[in-house]
């Protein structure tokens, strides 16, 4: 799929509209996440945790060169998600950086005044989104840190 999305843009210059399912698909294959049916409304992965089963929106960018500048597709704060997981892809689709913001600072990050995108539409940008949560892979020297110490 990564092949034929990447060929597709370089042929047209549109994307092929296949980056939410890579994003999901990336986020399952690196953190080890049980992808829900398709369609599930609310949440698109689960999360084994000891404290039971963790629901998770997952959304996706495909970022090139790191572009940074660009928004998340709307998160429905109606879903039963307890997380968002943002999956930063590049040019071929793949996985390079992946961030998670719990249910309380996406709504936070959504409520704030300013902004019909992010107000009315529930979108915020990369930067936003990133300010809101934190980078869970690849996990950073600082954050292997403070993983091992707490």
């Amino acid at each position: 799929m990564k092949l034929l999305a990447r060929e597709y843009y370089l042929l047209t210059g549109r994307p092929l509209g296949v980056t939410g399912e890579m994003a999901e698909y990336e986020a399952a294959r690196i953190l080890g996440l049980k992808l829900a049916v398709v369609r599930q409304n609310g949440y698109d992965a689960i999360r084994k945790t000891p404290d039971g089963d963790q629901l998770l929106e997952i959304k996706g960018r495909c970022v090139p060169g790191g572009r940074g500048s660009q928004r998340v597709g709307a998160i429905n704060l109606e879903g039963a998600w307890e997380a968002v997981l943002l999956v930063l892809l590049d040019e071929e689709f793949n996985a390079t950086e992946i961030y998670e913001a719990d249910r309380e600072a996406i709504i936070e990050a959504l409520q704030r005044p300013g902004s019909k995108a992010r107000n009315d539409r529930g979108q915020l940008g990369v930067s936003q989104f990133k300010a809101a949560g934190r980078r869970i892979w690849p996990m950073g020297h600082d954050q292997r840190a403070l993983a091992s110490s707490g």
